[in-house]
C-alpha cells in the first residue's frame, strides 16, 4: 500500500517537467497529443486525434425538437417544472418506439416531468421562475460529418487515458476527439496552490480548450466530476452543444464542499484521516476491486494523483450555480450512462437527473461500477455510438403553431 501511495504522489509522467511552459505557438503535437498553455505556467495535456475520413459530405437534416418549460422555484425550496410543448414530449415517444433509422435505435428509458405533482404547499409567490421557449435541430452526429467534433472531460484522480477504448474507438469510426488532462492530472502542470483546483478554475481551463478546438457541432461526454464541467461548457456554449453524454455523475445539485454528496462526500474524510487513508479510501470505491477491475485501475492511470490535489480538488468543489434550475434549463439531448455497482452514486441520483433534465435518456449497465468505461467498453462504445446516430422525427406543427417562433427565447422572472 505504501508503494501505491507514493506512487500516487508521483502522478505526472517524467517526460515532461510538472511546471514547464509549453506556448500554443510552440507546442508541437506528438503521437496525436498536444501541450496547451491555457494560462502562463498552467500547460495541459490534450490528446486530439483528426482521423483521415472522406470528404464528401454526407447531408443530415435532423429534427426539430420543440424546448418548451417553465420552472417555479419556491421560497419553501420546492421545484416545480411543467413540460408546455406537447410536441416535444410526442416527437421523443415517437421516437423511442422505434420509428427511427435501424441503426439508431438506443435502448433507454426516457423520463418525463410534465406530470410531476406541483408541491404540496403551494407558498403564496413564487421565489423564481424561468420560462424557455426554443426550437432545436438535433441531427445524427456520424463520423465523416466535418463539422463534428467529441469532447472527452474526466473526473477525479483520473487522466485522458481513462477514455483510451473510446478515443480509439471513434477515431476510428472518423470522428474528432479531443481529451484534455486537467490540472494535476496525468502529464498536465500540477499547480502548488490550491487555488488552482477551483471548480471555477478547472472551468476556465475547459472553456478555453473547447474555443480551442469546437466546431460548429460539439458532443461532450463527462464522466464524474466531468460532468459539472460539461454542464459548465453546455451553459456557456448552447448554439454549439448539439449532443451531452453523463457518465456516473450524479444528481443534479450544486456542489458545496461542506456537504457530503457525490463528488464532496470524501471531503468529510479527508479532515479526520490521514492523506495514506483518505487515498486508499477513494481508489477503494472506483471500481468493483476484482483482480481485473485493480488491473484496469493500474493500467490506465484511473487514480493517481498527490494527497495534496486530490484536497485541493476536493475543498475547491464550490458550485452554487449548479443546482437544479441550471439543469432544467438544458436543452440538448443527453443520454445517462450509470454502472449498477458505483459505490460513489446511487442509481437514484442519476434518475433524479433524468427527471429534471428536458430530454434525458437513462441507462443502467449491470456489469458496471464508477468505471464504467474501462470494465465495459465495449457496451459503452455501442452505447454512446447509436445515440451519437440518433435524431428526432419531425412531426408536422398545429395550424395554431404554424407562425415563425424566434430562434431562441429565455425570460427569467425573479421575484424580490
Amino acid at each position: 500500500m505504501l508503494a501505491s501511495f507514493i506512487e500516487g504522489l508521483l502522478c505526472c509522467l517524467p517526460s515532461k517537467p510538472a511546471n514547464k511552459v509549453v506556448p500554443v505557438e510552440t507546442s508541437e503535437p506528438t503521437d496525436g497529443y498536444e501541450f496547451v498553455e491555457v494560462k502562463p505556467g498552467r500547460v495541459l495535456r490534450v490528446r486530439h486525434i483528426i482521423p483521415d475520413r472522406p470528404t464528401v459530405e454526407e447531408p443530415s437534416q435532423g429534427g426539430i425538437v420543440s424546448c418548451k418549460r417553465k420552472i417555479t422555484v419556491y421560497r419553501n425550496g420546492q421545484l416545480f417544472i411543467e413540460n408546455l410543448g406537447e410536441r416535444a414530449s410526442a416527437e421523443l415517444k415517437t421516437c423511442q418506439n422505434g420509428d427511427t433509422e435501424p441503426n439508431s435505435t438506443v435502448e433507454v428509458e426516457l423520463t418525463d416531468c410534465r406530470n410531476s405533482s406541483p408541491p404540496v404547499s403551494i407558498p403564496e409567490k413564487p421565489k423564481r421562475t424561468v420560462v424557455i421557449d426554443c426550437e432545436r435541430r438535433i441531427a445524427s452526429c456520424k463520423g465523416t460529418h466535418s463539422d463534428l467534433a467529441l469532447f472527452f472531460i474526466h473526473g477525479v484522480g483520473g487522466s485522458l487515458d481513462i477514455w483510451g477504448s473510446q478515443l480509439d474507438f471513434f477515431s476510428r469510426l472518423g470522428y474528432e476527439v479531443i481529451a484534455p488532462d486537467l490540472a494535476g492530472h496525468g502529464a498536465s502542470s500540477t499547480p502548488h496552490i490550491a487555488a488552482g483546483y477551483t471548480f471555477y478554475a478547472l472551468a476556465e481551463d475547459m472553456r478555453l480548450i473547447f474555443k480551442r478546438y469546437a466546431k460548429k457541432r460539439n458532443v461532450l461526454i463527462g464522466h464524474s466530476y466531468g460532468v459539472s464541467f460539461c454542464t459548465f461548457l453546455a451553459h456557456e456554449f448552447p448554439d454549439q452543444i448539439h449532443k451531452m453524454v453523463m457518465i456516473n455523475g450524479g444528481g443534479p445539485t450544486a456542489l458545496e464542499p461542506s456537504l457530503c454528496s457525490i463528488f464532496n462526500l470524501p471531503t468529510c474524510v479527508l479532515h479526520c484521516l490521514s492523506p495514506l487513508l483518505a487515498w486508499s479510501f477513494l481508489k477503494a470505491g472506483f471500481a468493483r476491486q476484482g483482480a481485473k477491475e485493480k488491473q484496469l485501475l493500474k493500467e490506465n492511470n484511473a487514480f493517481n494523483v498527490s494527497s495534496f490535489v486530490l484536497r485541493a480538488m476536493m475543498s475547491g468543489q464550490y458550485w452554487p450555480e449548479g443546482d437544479e434550475v441550471y439543469h432544467a434549463e438544458l436543452t440538448a439531448p443527453v443520454l445517462l450512462v450509470h454502472g449498477m455497482h458505483d459505490k460513489f452514486v446511487p442509481v437514484e441520483e442519476d434518475q433524479r437527473m433524468a427527471e429534471i433534465l428536458l430530454m434525458a435518456f437513462l441507462k443502467v449497465l449491470e456489469d458496471g461500477s464508477h468505471m464504467v468505461m474501462l470494465e465495459c467498453p465495449e457496451a459503452v462504445n455501442t452505447l454512446l455510438h447509436e445515440f451519437f446516430l440518433w435524431e428526432p422525427v419531425t412531426l408536422p406543427l398545429p395550424k395554431k403553431e404554424s407562425k415563425t417562433r424566434p430562434e431562441t427565447a429565455k425570460k427569467i422572472l425573479d421575484d424580490e
